[in-house]
């Protein structure tokens, strides 16, 4: 793998920016301790300085190799080993260079001979100190590898946990639907018959849908739509629908028979029991940055209880929450005679 300041130049100018720092270090304190040789000192040091920048760029590849995890033992002993041949590697081309300006310029040597053991000390030192720069970028990438994974994988559970909650609505729904066409074949033929085609229609549209994520909130209420005029074949006159829907709502999107469930609930557990039937609103307004969708119907106080409407509305909630996290919310108002179920739905969500 090619170094990474290597890969980005921006980042290497700033590498190099930053290693003016030693390069003036490494000028000053020979310069202070024999001043008459100072423009020797800069002939020799300075090349150097720059060369060992490019040096320890090498400490990528063994750190590399032997990333955060490794012995103890071994990482030192590895990295004092790519230090001291770093360093002596570098005086020795030291050593040449000041052989070749001594031809011009005499005293050369002798202010390399001086800076000899400052010159090793900071090899050793400025090789561990790029180590353990590498070291911080190889711990940061792999913290980011994992916090990565770690959202993929949260990602695939909750698709996995909305694909498991539409297969346990799909069958739900066809088992109810099959119930009223059986129950209309002795009483209405040929009502039964159109359900069956209507049905057949519905089960087109929806399976239409089955890889959408979202869909368009007026699809939604089309589907919504088909599923009432379905059911009004058994229910007839009893069954009325209003629907109550903000322009600026209309095309928000949303999972995928959201709203299906709900009205289905309000037709089994509410106008299925009064005898002169009732009417079921579904409202959608948006206020600020949430939508509010309503599903509101009438019920019978007496109606024995019914354990099917609440695993419909914990099937809604789960959704909800899975699609939307938790600013997502369902607000269930029962009361005697009326029962409204109100989702909440934040239109600003962080991806997952």
């Amino acid at each position: 793998m090619l170094h990474p300041l290597l890969t980005a130049p921006r980042r290497l100018g700033l590498y190099l920016l930053v290693w003016l720092v030693p390069t003036a270090l490494l000028v000053a304190v020979p310069v202070l301790t024999y001043p008459p040789g100072w423009r020797s000192i800069l002939l020799v040091v300075v090349p150097l300085a720059v060369l060992y920048a490019f040096v320890c760029l090498a400490a990528w590849y063994p750190c590399q190799a032997n990333p955060p995890g490794t012995p103890l033992l071994r990482l030192i002993g590895i990295q004092l080993g790519a230090a001291a041949a770093s360093t002596v590697a570098w005086l020795l081309l030291g050593r040449g260079w000041s052989l070749v300006i001594a031809r011009w310029r005499p005293g050369v040597l002798e202010a390399y001979d001086r800076m000899l053991p400052l010159l090793a000390l900071a090899g050793v030192f400025l090789y561990l100190l790029a180590a353990a720069a590498c070291y911080l970028h190889l711990a940061r990438e792999a913290s980011h590898d994992a916090e990565r994974q770690a959202l993929e994988a949260q990602v695939v559970a909750r698709e996995a946990e909305l694909k498991a909650l539409r297969a346990q609505m799909d069958p739900h729904f066809l088992f109810n639907a099959l119930n009223s066409v059986s129950a209309l074949v002795g009483t209405d033929p040929q009502g039964a018959r159109r359900m069956c085609e209507q049905l057949a229609g519905f089960l087109r549209g929806s399976l239409e849908l089955d890889r959408a994520e979202r869909i368009p909130l007026s699809k939604e209420l089309a589907l919504v739509h088909a599923f009432l005029q379905i059911e009004r074949v058994r229910f007839g006159d009893r069954l009325k629908f209003v629907s109550e829907i903000d322009e600026a709502a209309a095309s928000i999107e949303v999972p995928p028979l959201l709203l299906q469930p709900l009205v289905e609930n309000a037709l089994k557990h509410g106008i299925a029991h009064l005898v002169d039937g009732g009417t079921v609103t579904v409202q959608a307004k948006r206020r600020g940055g949430t939508v509010y969708l309503v599903v509101d119907n009438p019920i019978d106080p007496d109606r024995p209880p019914s354990r099917g409407l609440a695993l419909g509305l914990e099937n809604v909630r789960r959704r909800m929450q899975t699609t939307y996290g938790e600013r997502a919310l369902v607000v269930v108002d029962h009361k005697p005679q009326r029962f409204r179920v109100e989702l909440r739905i934040p239109l600003e969500v962080a991806p997952a």
